[in-house]
């Protein structure tokens, strides 16, 4: 601020003395050095806006430099990506496999089935050739009535 010697302090000490009066100074000596501190406070909270925005001017051009940095690397991953996809469909294309044969109904009549065991057999043995209703079945199986 402004540069004040032991000299020049005293020389206005002496004039206010004089100008103002002994009865006087000590108030005006605290309205001085109070509007001093003030002062004193307002360059020091500049300096620190100051210091704050070079500070964040800083952090801007980090900021920039981090996402230039992540696009240059998002960028070689997706041309990566993409050459290896291009090798990859030229190697399967290269070694193509026969492919499957397509699906053929096979044509079956099941309803038209023969039984692999003979008539003659199943009656000789007791086998069912027909299927049996339900009251028949109940008939077949039921105990026989005692007279």
């Amino acid at each position: 601020m402004i540069d004040l010697g032991i000299s020049k302090m005293a020389l206005i000490g002496a004039v206010a003395l004089i100008v103002i009066g002994p009865e006087k100074l000590p108030r005006v000596a605290r309205t001085v050095g109070a509007l001093l501190g003030k002062a004193q406070r307002y360059v020091a909270d500049v300096k620190a806006e100051v210091n704050r925005s070079m500070d964040l001017d800083e952090l801007k051009k980090m900021r920039d430099t981090v996402e230039d940095a992540a696009r240059n690397v998002e960028n070689s991953i997706q041309t990566s990506a993409s050459d290896f996809e291009k090798s990859w469909t030229d190697a399967t294309d290269a070694a193509l496999e026969p492919e499957a044969p397509a699906y053929k109904h096979p044509n079956k009549k099941w309803r038209l089935k023969q039984g692999a065991m003979p008539h003659w057999y199943k009656a000789r043995n007791g086998l069912r050739t027909r299927a049996l209703s339900g009251a028949a079945r109940v008939a077949r199986f039921r105990p026989p009535r005692a007279h």
